[in-house]
């Protein structure tokens, strides 16, 4: 391996334009398409690797934010040879962790790369399509939606999409409120019609309740990063005012939300069978199978089997195999116990600090990380494909913008 990472191929110019150019088409498809985002970020790795010096990968893995995940990668490994599990469950466990390796490379990548504007630009590119395409598969007739899909969306979920569309929203806010500060009217009207056409989509079209958690904690820190007192104030009344004419006008939006809490009661009732009732019901197992292995869990893959196990003569929501747990936390220290746990949260710490400052690449990493610690609170979304490698994507990325930036300070 050192000797691919020091030779460098005579076109290794050419090799570092292809792969931002990649890096770019996988941001383009993430929305869209997994099949298309794997073979892109298999293409992606082949066309890196050999632009790489070995001497730069081992510093990248000696920071915290670049080393971290790997830590966090090999415990994974580590875990499974403890894992009372087959091979094969070992195998597809570790496959959860593996998109974490790609962070350092990525930082690397654009330390020394002026596209990775394009890669944010590729993203918002692609979602405001998929706004358009949703938008018409749900109120234009002929335009049907994927039949499949019973939450009117073309590809993927409403979960998934909506926090697609989150990362723009905040993104795009960013960019409005500078294009204020200058005075580009145009630019600020045209950014915030987009925010509020995604807003639309997921208050009308595609809720994912979990965005919805989201938003507020990520309204806050906007405002404490770029406003004042003054305009702190009209911030939140035009941000109040949009929420209550969503909540007023769609009845699918309460009807989404009202239903955490009629599920709730439904399950605390009679142990019925629903979303919320199974979320309950696998966090509270999920803190039982972390006291029975708290140092080192019980090894990689093994959270099938133990649900599987647990569900054994139970009855509705209890009765519930899962091989998610629907929290990350959980997710990491049931295989791989409070060790694997405290990495993880050191890892979130670690990114956070990275864009502890000011500017566009900082601003858009602080969303993606706040938004992954969040969102994983209820999901297990850095082991999700999706929202897994926009973390991944957008950490490297905009860190490596960061850190590129620093270097050249």
């Amino acid at each position: 391996m050192a000797w691919v990472l020091t030779s460098y191929p005579i076109d290794r110019t050419r090799l570092v334009r292809i792969a931002d150019c990649l890096a770019i088409a996988v941001a383009v498809s993430l929305p869209w398409s997994t099949s298309a985002t794997g073979i892109l970020l298999v293409a992606w790795l082949l066309v890196l690797v050999p632009t790489l010096r070995w001497t730069d990968v081992r510093g990248e893995f000696m920071t915290a934010a670049g080393g971290l995940p790997v830590l966090l990668v090999a415990l994974g490994l580590a875990g499974m040879l403890w894992a009372d599990v087959s091979w094969d469950e070992r195998f597809g466990g570790i496959g959860s962790f593996f998109k974490l390796l790609a962070i350092p490379l990525l930082f690397l990548q654009f330390r020394r790369s002026d596209r990775g504007v394009w890669v944010f630009g590729g993203y918002v590119a692609s979602c405001l399509v998929l706004l358009v395409v949703s938008t018409l598969a749900q109120f234009m007739p002929g335009f049907s939606f994927n039949p499949l899909h019973p939450d009117h969306v073309l590809v993927k979920n409403a979960a998934t999409q909506s926090g697609e569309f989150v990362t723009c929203i905040f993104g795009l806010l960013y960019l409005a409120i500078d294009a204020f500060e200058r005075r580009c009217w145009i630019w600020a009207a045209g950014l915030l019609v987009s925010v509020l056409a995604m807003l639309a989509n997921i208050f009308y079209v595609a809720t994912g309740r979990t965005a919805l958690a989201i938003i507020p904690v990520l309204l806050v820190i906007l405002a404490l990063k770029k406003l004042n007192v003054r305009a702190m104030m009209v911030f939140f009344a035009a941000a109040i005012l949009v929420a209550c004419i969503g909540w007023f006008s769609s009845p699918y939006l309460r009807d989404r939300t009202i239903q955490l809490w009629t599920d709730f009661q439904s399950y605390e009732a009679s142990d019925a069978r629903n979303s919320s009732g199974e979320r309950l019901e696998f966090w509270k197992k999920a803190a039982g199978f972390v006291h029975q292995a708290p140092i080192f869990g019980h090894g990689t893959g093994s959270i099938h089997a133990l649900y599987s196990r647990s569900a054994v003569g139970q009855t509705g929501a209890a009765g519930s195999p899962t091989s998610n747990p629907h929290n990350q936390t959980f997710a990491v220290a049931i295989q791989l116990g409070l060790v694997g746990a405290f990495v993880l949260w050191a890892m979130w710490i670690a990114h956070l600090l990275v864009f502890r400052s000011t500017g566009l690449a900082e601003w858009v990493g602080l969303v993606i990380v706040v938004q992954n610690i969040v969102g994983s609170m209820f999901n297990s979304h850095l082991f999700d494909f999706g929202q897994g490698w926009v973390y991944v994507l957008g950490v490297g990325v905009a860190g490596g913008m960061v850190f590129g930036r620093r270097t050249a300070a």
